[in-house]
């Protein structure tokens, strides 16, 4: 199973005034780690969407453990669950590099829909992608 990691670290402005990262960040981050997932299966967002293919969130889950810090550096760890049939589920672990704490868990679920915003049935170069990379796969725990 393809699982891509992708490294960050936290800026001045990922943070609060407590110095811990904004928990909306975590949303940015599981973005940069679909992202970098799929450029790693060998298909990058832009290419997706050059061909008249959008994937808008429909979903998202995110369980928070522990504060990821300023200046410390995450690991972002993306894969997709291959079970999703009608839209695409990503799954999310994001974790302390130096420390290999666990900071949040969690998925997005994605529709595809077109340039007229009409919801519409897997590509097949998406599926081909997602049956190849990950169905029937295991997938990420810890996000129940």
């Amino acid at each position: 199973m393809l699982t891509n990691q992708t490294t960050y670290r936290v800026i001045y402005g990922d943070t609060d005034n407590m110095g811990m990262a904004y928990h909306a960040n975590y949303l940015r981050w599981f973005e940069m780690g679909r992202a970098e997932l799929f450029r790693a299966a060998g298909l990058s967002y832009k290419e997706i969407e050059e061909n008249g293919i959008f994937l808008p969130v429909s979903q998202a889950h995110l369980k928070y453990l522990a504060p990821a810090r300023y200046d410390d550096v995450i690991v972002i760890e993306a894969t997709v669950d291959g079970k999703i049939k009608a839209g695409v589920k990503f799954e999310y672990r994001i974790f302390s590099q130096e420390e290999k704490l666990d900071l949040a868990t969690g998925y997005t679920i994605h529709a595809f829909v077109n340039g007229d915003g009409r919801v519409i049935r897997p590509p097949a170069f998406i599926k081909a992608l997602i049956d190849k990379h990950f169905r029937n796969k295991p997938t990420l725990a810890g996000d129940d």
